[in-house]
């Protein structure tokens, strides 16, 4: 749990780092508080609201579930006074920058999970 809190509050420092849209008022208490809040968020509220959107997820190839992971980030800027993302494509770009830092993070801190399995015959 603290090396995803500590992996949010990387993506979402990064992603305040390139969007001039994402902000953080003090910013290593609000970094810290929002990294905490999107973290429950993505792990017990996310995985509900995909099981709820899953029939229009595959309707729409899985595009819904994009709208789901700004969901979570337009949460937590509602839940952390000192977090703002102004404006949809601020969100948009959020989002993706979320993802894309999250798909290196997993490469980078997850290699000796897939190293030690057992392999497929």
């Amino acid at each position: 749990m603290l090396v995803s809190w500590a992996a949010n509050a990387v993506v979402l420092a990064i992603a305040g780092a390139i969007l001039g849209g994402v902000t953080f008022h003090d910013s290593a208490s609000a970094l810290v508080v929002s990294a905490a809040i999107f973290g429950v968020l993505n792990t017990i509220f996310k995985p509900l609201i995909k099981l709820i959107t899953l029939p229009l997820a595959v309707l729409t190839l899985g595009i819904a579930w994009f709208f789901v992971a700004m969901l979570m980030l337009w949460l937590t800027q509602l839940i952390v006074p000192k977090f703002d993302i102004n404006g949809f494509s601020n969100y948009v770009w959020a989002t993706i920058i979320v993802w894309a830092v999250n798909v290196v993070l997993d490469v980078v801190l997850r290699p000796r999970a897939r190293a030690e399995s057992p392999a497929r015959a």
